[in-house]
């Protein structure tokens, strides 16, 4: 009879398994959560993209990815406002996101560094106050624009000054927050040594402490432009006439009728308006991640 003889597997193979099964156990199976996720956040744009590039002027004409390729809708957005809404989107938002970061920066500069009769109650105010949206208010906002503009047209309706003035408005709160976590971990024996110097407040703020705080100023920067570029039910109350428009509120306006609705137009100004927010996260990216985790450590 012959007899079967079975054979233990060596001991590199084993650790060699054992080595696999780790891998996957700890690691490998993100590589499939990443690719999934990258999947998930891609396909929408292809899908956008190709629908600009479409004759159909449709969206469901779209469902076979790239199936025409045309710039015609690119060619079309000059004969419409489009660029006029674009450069009123930029100013809106570069001014907006200035104005925010200037006076979060001061504030939380003022909480974390002085101490004085009110800070706590002030601090936990700003909290509060920022736990309730803006949007909320917007009836008391038409209705103080509408008239403040008899005295002040400039602040009024239909000015893009008051759509500004409106957003930094609840510039403070969160921000404030953020910033204030990220200037406490400026140690103070840097002012103190200024101070020794001869160097007053303001040339400690401008000088030193901002350029140690830089990458949260950039954070608070991005997110305010992002909110102030892509809002729309405040920009669609204060700006009335189409020339002062952002981008938000015109291309509602090109789908809002179904009936003559044209979502190619509306896809290729879609992906133009994506790559300043695109250019500025990638300009900014270094700041990213430090900006937001290293004002929770103190």
């Amino acid at each position: 009879m012959a007899h079967t003889t079975v054979t233990a597997p060596s001991s590199q193979a084993l650790r060699t398994s054992l080595k696999g099964k780790r891998w996957w156990r700890e690691l490998g199976w993100r590589y499939v959560v990443i690719a999934f996720a990258i999947i998930y956040a891609i396909f929408p744009i292809v899908y956008i993209f190709s629908a600009s590039l479409s004759t159909s002027g449709t969206l469901t004409g779209s469902n076979h990815l790239f199936a025409t390729v045309t710039g015609a809708n690119y060619a079309a957005l000059g004969d419409t406002k489009f660029w006029t809404w674009a450069v009123n989107t930029l100013f809106i938002g570069t001014a907006t996101a200035i104005g925010t970061v200037l006076m979060g920066a001061a504030a939380a500069y003022a909480f974390s560094r002085f101490r004085f009769t009110g800070r706590r109650v002030g601090l936990t105010s700003l909290l509060v106050i920022q736990m309730f949206p803006q949007l909320l208010a917007f009836v008391a906002v038409f209705l103080l624009l509408l008239s403040l503009g008899n005295a002040v047209p400039v602040l009024g309706l239909n000015s893009r000054i008051a759509l500004i003035m409106v957003y930094l408005g609840g510039a403070l709160g969160v921000n404030t927050f953020l910033m204030y976590g990220f200037f406490n971990t400026i140690p103070k024996e840097l002012d103190e040594a200024a101070k020794i110097d001869g160097a007053t407040h303001g040339q400690i703020y401008w000088t030193i402490v901002l350029r140690l705080v830089a990458p949260v100023l950039a954070v608070v920067g991005l997110l305010s432009f992002i909110g102030s570029f892509s809002d729309f039910l405040l920009a669609k109350l204060v700006l009335q006439s189409e020339s002062n428009w952002t981008l938000a509120v015109g291309l509602y306006a090109w789908v809002s009728d179904q009936l003559s609705a044209n979502w190619g137009l509306f896809a290729a100004g879609a992906v133009i308006s994506a790559i300043p927010v695109i250019a500025l996260f990638i300009f900014l990216q270094k700041y990213i991640v430090s900006g937001l985790t290293a004002g929770s450590i103190k």
